[in-house]
């Protein structure tokens, strides 16, 4: 048996059904090329046939990964399927992964099926999808809870029907890793084909035991683990990619088995998807949290400065954390900047150097020394302002003081157009937002809002996080500033052109009075 094992992620299909605002397909490019240069074997990108948005996505990745297999979703249904492949086109090889639940509860209660209409369904979609490629996966929705006399049916009769992979998911989380991994050797022990086909799992989080019950599989002999950065996904999330890439890597003489993840680029990935998901990764969590390799005990310092390795079972530097520190300041030249940016694993065509050395000055001059989470900080803000705005504000000032309301004007771009407004408010966020709801054309309200420090010391840089709610979606937006109330409004703006961009692509579609596509449906199925 082959002693690699395939790592599937599914952070943009799986993980991204999990967040509050949907990403842009800017943002959906962005986290699919940091997943490529991860070097992940496939990447699921979404769920075609649930909106425009999502169809056009996955077919943008199609046409700009090329190292890893671009792979989207779809119910046991053609209209799915065919959506998938129309999606994938682009590709130069891709994979379409079909599913349809299998256990009682959910045949039974869901569907309202008997098991044989099922297995009759998986099949169809299964010899369907084989039309399109020769790369199909297929998944048992809710295995963990499925009969295993059903789960062997149903595992034998894709294989037998065309399909390569064949997925045993652990949907809502149940199984512990013994009971787990027993359902796998079963398989292996009274499905008669199923050398025939890899076997892969995709585990739930919601008892906290995704990553063991997804090792516990490979050493039944599952060679796929489809996983997320970060862990993100629905409910508590899925299995953690770093987390068994590492366990991999670190534990390798005692499994026997390894991956092609690129470990260094495992903390730039972790952080761009904490970015833009707008899901921060907690201190405690393994590999990429921030007290991953930090020691607090007098016990543990002293070991450490012994040997490293007396309380560190990997490096920093494995996963892509140098411990290395410059110190940043106006005096620093550009080759600096360079080579700060290539020891934290960027390569020259991820960045302009001359507008990141200019963004480098400006906040070297505000605060004097900038450090490594200031760069990739403001790279992501460049990265932001590079997409095509039609807000834009050109001035704003608040005053604020104690008991007092406070007062906030703004001149704001709007297209050619230019719009001067004040507002008060209780605090100068409130007044500013205030402000800008006036020179705006949208109704929207602001469901979310949070401040971090996204560099390091008092006087690092701010990032304002929001979600604006309009006709019924969610926008997310971000700004980054030394001043706090200048990137809450950076922040505002950043939805505010999401939505113009969504109200254009609109009116061009009904003033063309295009019918709409297979991927049109507004429902979105959650998948497995």
């Amino acid at each position: 048996m082959d002693n690699k094992v395939i790592i599937f992620d599914t952070t943009l299909r799986d993980g991204e059904q999990a967040l509050n605002a949907s990403l842009s397909v800017h943002e959906k490019l962005q986290i699919a090329q940091a997943i490529e240069r991860l070097g992940v074997d496939i990447m699921e990108v979404g769920f075609p046939v649930s909106s425009p948005g999502d169809f056009e996505s996955v077919q943008q990745i199609a046409k700009t990964v090329k190292n890893s297999r671009v792979c989207a979703l779809a119910r046991a249904v053609e209209a799915d399927i065919k959506a998938c492949a129309d999606a994938l086109k682009p590709a130069e090889a891709f994979r379409i992964h079909t599913f349809i639940s299998t256990s009682d509860v959910h045949v039974q209660q869901k569907l309202r099926k008997e098991f044989s209409d099922i297995e009759a369904m998986a099949v169809h979609a299964v010899k369907y999808a084989r039309r399109f490629t020769d790369d199909v996966e297929f998944s048992c929705e809710d295995a963990g809870r499925t009969p295993i006399d059903n789960l062997c049916r149903m595992v034998e009769q894709a294989i037998k029907a065309g399909a390569t992979t064949v997925n045993i998911p652990d949907t809502v989380g149940y199984t512990v890793p013994t009971e787990f991994g027993g359902i796998i050797t079963q398989l292996f022990n009274r499905v008669p084909n199923i050398d025939q086909a890899v076997i892969s799992v995709h585990c739930h989080n919601d008892l906290g035991l995704a990553v063991a019950n997804s090792i516990a599989a490979v050493q039944a002999g599952v060679r796929q683990i489809e996983c997320t950065v970060n862990g993100i996904g629905e409910r508590a999330g899925n299995c953690s990619l770093e987390e068994v890439a590492m366990i991999l890597k670190t534990r390798e003489s005692l499994l026997g088995l390894h991956t092609g993840i690129q470990h260094q680029e495992i903390a730039r990935t972790s952080k761009l998807v904490s970015h833009l998901c707008n899901m921060p990764v907690q201190l405690n969590k393994a590999i990429v949290g921030g007290n991953a390799f930090s020691h607090s005990s007098g016990i543990h310092q002293d070991g450490m400065l012994k040997a490293s390795n007396t309380y560190e079972i990997m490096t920093p530097e494995s996963v892509g954390i140098s411990k290395t520190k410059l110190n940043l300041t106006s005096r620093s030249g550009r080759h600096v900047i360079k080579h700060r940016m290539a020891s934290l694993g960027y390569q020259d065509s991820d960045y302009d150097l001359e507008q990141l050395y200019s963004d480098f000055l400006a906040l070297a001059d505000k605060k004097g020394q900038v450090f490594d989470d200031d760069l990739e900080a403001l790279l992501f803000n460049i990265q932001q302002q590079e997409m095509q705005d039609f807000y834009h504000i050109d001035y704003l000032t608040v005053q604020s003081g104690s008991g007092e309301f406070a007062t906030a004007s703004i001149k704001l771009a709007s297209g050619e157009e230019q719009q001067i407004k004040s507002a008060t408010g209780n605090g100068p966020v409130d007044a500013l937002y205030r402000a800008i709801k006036q020179a705006v054309d949208i109704e929207f309200e602001v469901s979310d809002y949070k401040i971090s420090n996204k560099g390091a010391g008092e006087d690092g840089l701010g990032q304002a996080d929001i979600v604006v709610t309009w006709q019924g979606r969610n926008f997310h937006g971000f700004g980054l500033a030394t001043d706090v109330i200048e990137a809450s409004g950076q922040a505002l703006i950043h939805t505010l052109n999401s939505i113009h961009r969504a109200e254009t692509i609109s009116a061009l579609k009904k003033e063309a009075g295009a019918k709409q596509s297979p991927s049109s449906s507004t429902h979105k199925p959650q998948g497995v």
